[in-house]
């Protein structure tokens, strides 16, 4: 796992980087609706500011509450593995939905470029 820094720069990028492809197709590509795109951006801002509150989190135990420090410690990282693994999925999810979204918004004329540029 990332550390915490680490893991907030990329959603950062990720939710950035989804946010300018829409901004740019919907100024350059002609026959995007730019309403719906300008909503999806609003998406990706949503699923970021979810994402980072999200990271942090605490684990609801105290070492008083383990036999011993071995334990609390295997507990402590079992449960930070199943939260981050449930971020990550989550995480994951929301940007295949909105990828499909920004991708149910080109016209078909665009897909058919896009198709012949991927093929050459």
């Amino acid at each position: 796992m990332a550390n915490k820094r680490i893991l907030k720069k990329q959603i950062k990028y990720v939710c950035g980087d989804l946010a300018a492809e829409c901004i740019i197709a919907a100024n350059f590509i002609e026959g995007i609706d730019v309403e719906k795109m300008h909503s999806i951006v609003f998406d990706i801002a949503s699923l970021q500011t979810d994402s980072l509150a999200k990271i942090t989190f605490s684990f609801d135990k105290t070492k008083a509450d383990f036999e011993s420090s071995r334990e609390y410690n295997m507990a402590k990282t079992k449960y930070n593995k199943l939260a981050y693994g449930t971020l990550k999925k989550e995480f994951n999810a929301s940007v295949q939905s909105i990828v499909k979204s920004m991708n149910a918004q080109l016209p078909q004329s665009q897909k058919d470029a896009n198709k012949r540029a991927l093929n050459q």
